[in-house]
């Protein structure tokens, strides 16, 4: 059970986070399915990886939602001479009191922003393998909470390699969701310019009209909601078939685990709710499978030389597979 009392509403709960989303959308212009995938982060009390080239914002987005859901939030640049102890906070000594102090590290917050989480060494980015998974920091074998909520957003750039440090499979696989922000269309494009011209400054969100619509109780109330949602055996071995075939298929090495059958039960749970019903259907599972699988498979080399990337297989396994009725 979420910790924070709540007196909101399982209705008001949902009114307050579709609010939250075109709140948003009114300084990200065009990635609302990108603004959706970082609500269902949140109500699954997930991470999510940023995938995307410079420029469409990609921070923007992180800054906003903390804004919008009044959390705190916190931005980590990751660089190659970054330390674990930059990351989780360590220990200082205090010449007053001739003692060791902890001096809390940037994950202490609700919404942490990892920009470029690839450009920093394994041993740095090991250091946020137990903030995820559970959330909390150990220092001298004494466990330190996180605060309530907790969410990594890590951003990664996928055409610049030089100086970078591939997240390995147990990295990626704290992800609950892998995210392509895609640069905007011609005419979101012409919005974007537009808001400019008229004065939005990006690093001025309160000026900008950008309004808090939702908050940490909302989104506990909406995550017990979410755990309510009925799903079917139809549906739960849906899941496990569509999981079973990327480890049969010939252009994947490495197929999807079970901890990604129970990620994709997940975010189509919580899907669901978003979209006013109290169960799954087959179709969540198909809007969110790319999403929930992509950065956890991996595609052969010989298939990766002939062009064929992971949505493609997922795409694929979606066509084959049965869907139930």
């Amino acid at each position: 059970m979420n910790p924070i009392p709540s007196s909101v509403t399982t209705t008001g709960a949902r009114e307050s986070l579709g609010a939250l989303r075109r709140e948003v959308g009114k300084v990200v212009v065009g990635q609302d399915s990108t603004i959706s995938g970082m609500v269902l982060a949140l109500l699954c009390r997930g991470h999510v990886l940023l995938e995307g080239v410079p420029g469409v914002a990609k921070t923007l987005l992180v800054r906003a939602m903390a804004q919008a859901l009044s959390l705190d939030t916190k931005r980590l640049q990751f660089t190659p001479d970054l330390m674990p102890g930059d990351v989780t906070g360590s220990l200082v000594y205090d010449a007053h009191t001739a003692r060791f102090e902890f001096q809390e590290g940037p994950v202490f917050t609700n919404l942490l922003l990892a920009d470029e989480i690839n450009r920093t060494p394994p041993k740095t980015q090991a250091a946020l393998l137990e903030v995820m998974e559970e959330k909390q920091v150990s220092v001298e074998g004494s466990p330190r909470p996180l605060p309530t909520p907790f969410c990594v957003a890590a951003t990664q750039n996928p055409i610049e390699h030089e100086g970078t440090y591939p997240l390995p499979e147990a990295q990626l696989d704290r992800f609950l969701l892998k995210l392509t922000v895609e640069p905007p269309s011609r005419n979101d494009e012409v919005t974007i310019l537009r808001n400019h011209h008229r004065g939005f400054n990006p690093h001025d969100l309160a000026a900008a009209g950008l309004q808090p619509v939702a908050g940490a109780a909302d989104l506990a109330t909406a995550q017990q909601a979410v755990d309510t949602v009925t799903v079917t055996d139809a549906v739960l071995t849906y899941i496990v078939d569509l999981c079973q075939a990327t480890r049969r298929s010939p252009s994947l090495s490495l197929g999807a685990s079970p901890r990604a059958a129970t990620a994709l039960l997940a975010v189509s749970k919580a899907w669901a709710w978003l979209s006013g019903r109290e169960y799954v259907t087959p179709d969540d599972v198909k809007a969110l499978a790319s999403a929930t699988l992509r950065h956890r498979i991996l595609v052969r080399p010989e298939a990766e030389l002939e062009g064929v990337t992971p949505d493609d297989v997922l795409n694929s396994l979606l066509a084959s597979v049965p869907t139930p009725r």
